[in-house]
């Protein structure tokens, strides 16, 4: 149990390099409503004051925007690369749990055929008669390796 406990803590505490940090932040904000309202707020406030709209103010970027558009773009590249390194350590993060769960499976699996062998033992003993085909079955351990090569093969649809 301890094993387990230290390698649940050691996927919590993946190392996260100050840029992924940074990467995380700018994601969480650019996916939430202040960020749109800001963008609204300045993409309008741009608009307006390079419009004409207001008397006396001298367009600094007139229509077609053209600097709007490039600011915008940069922008998005960014965003888009923030976005991406926050995904691709999600990802990490993912598979280390899920390589974790497939591993306390397996040890829970290798601790109930245990707990049948035992137990068949002890209706043995007790000449108690289990006409159970299964129990045989279930008092084999699981070889990881045959499971994923049926599952690949079921994939395949090379059998069902």
């Amino acid at each position: 149990m301890d094993r387990n406990i230290h390698a649940l803590l050691a996927v919590r505490q993946v190392e996260i390099t100050p840029g992924q940090r940074f990467a995380d932040a700018v994601s969480r904000w650019a996916g939430s409503l202040w960020s749109v309202y800001a963008h609204a707020a300045l993409f309008g406030g741009w608009l307006l004051f390079n419009s004409g709209a207001i008397r006396g103010v001298r367009a600094v970027d007139p229509f077609p925007f053209v600097g709007l558009a490039m600011w915008a773009s940069v922008e998005a590249i960014f965003l888009s690369t923030f976005v991406l390194i926050s995904q691709n350590r999600s990802a990490e993060v993912a598979e280390a749990r899920a390589n974790l769960d497939v591993q306390i499976n397996l040890l829970a699996e290798h601790e109930i055929t245990h707990l049948v062998r035992q137990i068949d033992a002890i209706a043995a003993k007790l000449e108690v008669r289990i006409d159970d085909a299964q129990v045989e079955e279930l008092k084999r351990d699981v070889d990881l390796t045959e499971v994923v090569q049926h599952i690949q093969s079921v994939n395949e649809g090379n059998e069902t």
